[in-house]
């Protein structure tokens, strides 16, 4: 048989290939992609994304111990209590509007939510969730929110972070802003008065918002945080930051 009948032949043998291939997608046969959704119905819930890499708590954190801290070189508070994450599905963080985290901050998840200073390994029910509270130093100055939650095995998306530490003061020290970054929205109090929101969806960045002038009393200050998250990652930054934006370390923080 001549070159060209083979090459004839292996023409006819492609087209009836790609004849029945077509017709195999056009009749559903072809199984191997996702099927079109039916018309007027929304888009099943996004699934829960895999840890990329393993995470360890001692790659990030290290266990409070019962001598105080000081804030690091540049002012940063690094040791905290921090609650196991709370469920809070969402699709998204777009929807982190001043209203819809103004009622999701201020909902009462747990008994004495906005005074309690809890104790290493103290345990609160969240609906059908028990939660633990851990004593930690962050070996960051940003505290790796996702990571923590990762290494725990909790979930990592959808979730809310409280966290609260105890600042002590040697003397009153006036006119002073807390200055926070956070991934993704969040709010503090300071002393049970709420002080700062940051909304929307944002990346944590270094003094991002800045609060009203405040006064560190002398003797015990409590600051409370919450961080809320979608999808992506999680963590946050705090410091304290005087009138001419320097930091204020002349303070000691605690657990208890």
């Amino acid at each position: 048989m001549s070159i060209f009948h083979h090459k004839k032949w292996l023409i006819l043998g492609l087209s009836l290939l790609t004849g029945i291939y077509a017709e195999a997608q056009q009749t559903g046969a072809v199984t191997n992609r996702a099927p079109n959704p039916t018309p007027g119905m929304m888009p099943g819930p996004r699934q829960p994304q895999p840890i990329q890499t393993p995470t360890y708590l001692a790659d990030y954190f290290v266990p409070a111990t019962k001598d105080v801290s000081v804030p690091d070189e540049k002012g940063f508070i690094r040791r905290w209590m921090l609650l196991e994450p709370i469920s809070k599905p969402n699709r998204s963080n777009t929807v982190f509007t001043d209203s819809y985290l103004n009622q999701a901050f201020d909902t009462l998840y747990f008994k004495n939510q906005f005074t309690v200073f809890p104790k290493d390994g103290e345990k609160v029910k969240v609906g059908k969730q028990k939660l633990t509270w851990h004593a930690l130093d962050s070996k960051l100055y940003n505290v790796k929110l996702y990571r923590f939650a990762a290494a725990l095995k909790k979930p990592v998306y959808g979730v809310l972070f409280w966290a609260v530490t105890i600042i002590d003061c040697p003397e009153d020290i006036e006119n002073v802003r807390l200055s926070a970054g956070s991934n993704s929205a969040s709010k503090w109090w300071l002393n049970g008065e709420e002080v700062l929101l940051l909304s929307g969806d944002r990346r944590m960045v270094v003094d991002d918002c800045l609060s009203r002038r405040l006064t560190l009393k002398k003797g015990r200050n409590i600051l409370r945080g919450v961080v809320i998250n979608g999808p992506g990652m999680s963590d946050f930054c705090v410091r304290f930051l005087n009138e001419n934006g320097t930091p204020v370390k002349n303070m000691t923080i605690s657990n208890q």
